[in-house]
């Protein structure tokens, strides 16, 4: 493929959500099956103005953040299990991190970084002896805020 076709295809075509990786402190953690809580929401206040009876002003308020939702298969590293577990302890250690979604030529297409994140609440895979599921945890981590980046 030529480099204009390559760049007119990562303009127009439409990025499957199966190819990210997750950083955090700028290393690659894990192979993560599922990442959720992508989100960012302007709380508003509605002001009504006297005599004005066409419209009622809106004015934003505060930016809130949810949680972001990390999934994958259990594995020996207990990287992110000794960070949940030293917030347990009252040892919180802030980190920062991204969650980069990849074009399906497998190139940076977008970038969302997170700020001042610490894990609160881990899940342990549900376990039965009679399925063959892959045993899964999840990681929910708090954060300061989002910024996306899309790459050119």
């Amino acid at each position: 493929m030529n480099p204009i076709t390559a760049a007119y295809s990562l303009v127009t075509d439409p990025a499957g959500s199966f190819r990210f990786w997750v950083e955090i402190d700028g290393l690659l953690v894990a192979g993560f099956t599922e990442v959720s809580g992508l989100q960012s929401e302007v709380e508003v206040e509605e002001y009504r103005e006297g005599g004005v009876n066409e419209y009622v002003h809106v004015l934003p308020r505060i930016t809130k953040y949810p949680n972001i939702v990390l999934k994958r298969g259990v594995t020996s590293s207990d990287n992110l299990w000794g960070w949940y577990e030293k917030v347990t302890e009252g040892s919180i250690q802030r980190k920062n991190g991204s969650i980069i979604l990849l074009s399906q030529q497998g190139l940076e297409l977008w970038r969302w970084n997170f700020y001042d994140a610490y894990p609160t609440k881990w899940i342990g895979p549900e376990l039965n002896s009679s399925g063959n599921d892959v045993a899964v945890e999840t990681l929910e981590i708090t954060h300061k805020g989002l910024k996306g980046i899309a790459s050119r």
